[in-house]
């Protein structure tokens, strides 16, 4: 506990008797969703089918749903259950049905799911609500919301069952975490008009949903009313608002509740504590947070792996990544394993104190611990070595992602015996990073590896090679990239075109190069820079090409929809050919307009 030492305070803040309880597990919902086929569906016989010979012909309901837990396919799953029908002695179980069910969610089956559910029906298997909560959860995960809200209709309609508070609360909930705030409020009219009682998870749901967006006196307002139907707030009530009022950056917001939940005698846990803890940490109140532990410790509470993320964020935000270490090393001691979100933590703010050796042994700790990263974690070091002019790692790094030495770095090493293949934002990040350093043919060769992989990259990998081959006055290299970004990537941004036309106004190109790229880029939409245009001006007045010049500016406040102030100004210094005064005119307008971004 070495750690607390350093901070003003009392450094017994963690008790000795700190016992640590295995981390509270929340069970992920199963992602169920669809229909597509029917039960005896014809597959065509070069797809794989169930590997049958596992099962004997007089198997157990247990084997055949531990059977049809492996299966990964629609196709698969259908036969299974069509061979499993054709058995003596079988009939099909509620649990066999919903396995099928989830399994064909899976995939995105609804078609299958329905016939699927007709069978049960046929068969006199018993439809309960719960089987209806599969396809409500199917329907949200593929986004289709609207369907989700119809399954309530079809239970009545079709088979007899008129939802209950339960079955309302399981939509309401899915679709506030899928941000459907209108819809919440459609189908909580609809449970209130059809005479469905509300109970507290009800509540704790709509007042989640307030939370969501920002209104949390009416989630006050929601909580106090709760009485009026004889119910009482319970832990979670309280905790959604107190995260609430954290997220608006409120933490006395919170602290209120909390003591209104302290006074109604409400019984608390790990779960309301932690929030508190967490809003401390986020407040960079770290001090008052580790006290906040030690006075909930004396009562019985038990830091749990929430607690020991939010103590590692809040040391890292206030800049005592060596504590934050400590507290790893004491996760470890107590048997505790950090999960990814310790481990970035850890090692993006070893990143930010400059300390990339020391993020990279976090990472190794990391895999020694069985704790898989992940880009963001390789990201995190990588744009660190590139934002340190580390020349030669990020070299290395580059040519070891090319696959062209055999030697590789530990990180990159790591990264694809892990699995985890560095996606565009690490080679984007890489690609910058040659490109300040001055290793523009290395980016240009990584840039075409990274093609062959077939990824569609973004203009922010493309851009900094087109600025450096510009800035070498490699001009034709320059637009051949740009027009092959345009073919075959995401399209050029406006930095994209402010690159390409800034390079062509600097000397790059003929001057009549530069007039038709400011058309093409004006019809596209993008605003030349103007301090490039004033070069491009210079030029054409220098040439006796004034008329060329006024075409380009009256081009330039039609598509940019100047007033007619402004252009009737622009144009009267034109006529009288004060070519200055017009553009002064015309450069207020444009670098109002135009964001100050790029990578000059």
């Amino acid at each position: 506990m070495a750690f607390f030492s350093c901070l003003s305070y009392n450094p017994r803040i963690l008790p000795p008797n700190w016992i640590h309880p295995p981390p509270l597990s929340i069970p992920k919902s199963s992602k169920f969703i669809s229909f597509t086929s029917t039960r005896h569906y014809e597959a065509p016989t070069s797809l794989s089918t169930p590997n049958l010979s596992f099962l004997p012909s007089n198997f157990t309901h247990k084997e055949l749903l531990d059977t049809l837990c492996l299966q990964d396919d629609e196709i698969a799953v259908i036969r299974l259950f069509d061979w499993a029908s054709k058995q003596a002695n079988f009939t099909p179980t509620l649990s066999i049905y919903e396995e099928i069910l989830r399994k064909l969610g899976q995939v995105g089956s609804f078609d299958s799911m329905r016939h699927i559910l007709n069978d049960m029906k046929r068969s006199g298997c018993e439809v309960v609500e719960g089987t209806f909560f599969i396809f409500i959860e199917s329907y949200t995960t593929n986004g289709l919301y609207d369907e989700a809200i119809g399954v309530l209709g079809m239970m009545e309609e079709e088979f007899g069952l008129k939802p209950r508070t339960h079955a309302y609360n399981f939509l309401l909930n899915v679709l506030v975490d899928g941000n459907k705030l209108k819809l919440v409020e459609a189908v909580h009219t609809l449970m209130s008009s059809r005479g469905v009682k509300r109970d507290v998870s009800t509540f704790n749901i709509l007042i989640k949903a307030l939370c969501k967006a920002h209104q949390i006196r009416p989630a006050i307002l929601m909580m106090e009313e709760m009485t009026t139907y004889g119910l009482v707030p319970d832990e979670k009530t309280y905790t959604t608002i107190m995260q609430g009022h954290i997220e608006e950056g409120n933490l006395g917001g919170a602290l209120r509740v909390r003591d209104q939940m302290i006074a109604a005698q409400c019984p608390s846990s790990n779960i309301s504590v932690n929030v508190v803890i967490h809003g401390l940490c986020k407040e960079g109140r770290i001090e008052e947070a580790l006290g906040f532990v030690q006075e909930m410790a004396s009562e019985g509470f038990r830091p749990d792996q929430f607690t020991f993320n939010s103590v590692v964020n809040g040391l890292c935000k206030a800049g005592h990544v060596k504590h934050a270490l400590e507290v790893l090393d004491l996760m470890l001691e107590e048997g505790f394993d950090p999960d990814i979100f310790t481990y970035n933590t850890l090692i993006s703010g070893l990143c930010k104190s400059g300390k990339v050796e020391d993020a990279i042994e976090v990472l190794k700790q990391m895999l020694y611990s069985d704790c898989s990263p992940n880009t963001v974690t390789y990201n995190t070091i990588i744009s660190t070595l590139c934002k340190e002019n580390q020349v030669e790692e990020a070299a290395e790094l580059a040519r070891v992602l090319s696959s062209d030495i055999k030697r590789a770095t530990d990180i990159v090493q790591t990264m694809t015996s892990n699995g985890c293949e560095p996606d565009v934002v690490t080679y984007g990040t890489l690609i910058q990073g040659l490109c300040k350093a001055g290793r523009t043919d290395v980016a240009g060769r990584l840039l075409r590896t990274i093609q062959m992989k077939g990824m569609v990259l973004a203009p922010q990998a493309y851009n900094p090679v087109i600025q450096a081959l510009f800035r070498r006055k490699r001009t034709k290299e320059a637009m051949r990239l740009f027009r092959e970004m345009e073919e075959k990537s995401e399209p050029p941004d406006a930095v994209s075109y402010r690159i390409v036309f800034r390079g062509l106004c600097s000397g790059g190109g003929p001057i009549g190069e530069a007039v038709d790229f400011v058309v093409e880029m004006t019809e596209k939409g993008f605003l030349p820079e103007f301090s490039s245009f004033c070069m491009l001006a210079e030029g054409l007045c220098a040439l006796s090409r004034e008329e060329n010049l006024t075409k380009l500016v009256e081009m330039i406040m039609k598509k940019a929809i100047f007033s007619d102030n402004e252009v009737a100004m622009i144009m009267g210094f034109l006529k009288i050919r004060k070519f200055q005064d017009a553009l002064a005119i015309l450069g207020n307008v444009l670098d109002s307009r135009n964001a100050k971004k790029g990578y000059w």
